[in-house]
């Protein structure tokens, strides 16, 4: 199996010993997550896990097996461990991409929070255009930060 995860030092080298490793057969391929770029301290963007999963895709025509946000094996494992029911969800996070994609494809009410890399103008221009997911990946609700949202849990 090869897994693939975030790695600042990912080579040719270790993209050719995938390609060796997958060319086995019943090798399987597990990407951990599909982040496109992250989000640095300083306001500046880095390559994310994405570009890593989609290079060793092309050079052993595998498709990897996501299991993190927003693939739903996740959450099925998570709702069959501790029965939860989707109608009494809701998927509060501040990635569009993976946290509110998760929540509209395991049919879930979503929350974004704006203080992380989306933004209201990402939310508006993902709803008027034709995404790859074919999903419009647009919360139910969002809210400023998660402290918007304490209120209306005590009350």
């Amino acid at each position: 199996m090869v897994v693939m995860g975030f790695d600042p030092h990912f080579s040719y080298m270790k993209l050719t010993q995938a390609l060796r490793y997958l060319q086995q057969p019943g090798c399987l391929l597990v990407g951990t997550n599909m982040d496109n770029w992250l989000l640095l301290e300083n306001g500046c963007f880095i390559a994310g896990t994405t570009c890593l999963v989609r290079a060793v895709e092309m050079a052993t025509q595998h498709q990897a097996d996501i299991i993190r946000k927003p693939s739903q094996f996740m959450f099925d494992c998570v709702s069959q461990e501790y029965s939860i029911d989707p109608e009494r969800t809701i998927m509060v996070g501040d990635w569009l991409d993976t946290d509110i994609l998760l929540g509209i494809t395991c049919g879930l009410k979503t929350i974004l929070i704006l203080t992380g890399v989306s933004t209201l103008g990402y939310v508006k221009r993902n709803q008027e255009s034709d995404c790859v997911t074919k999903k419009k990946m647009v919360p139910n609700l969002y809210v400023d930060s998660i402290a918007d949202l304490f209120p209306a849990l005590q009350g």
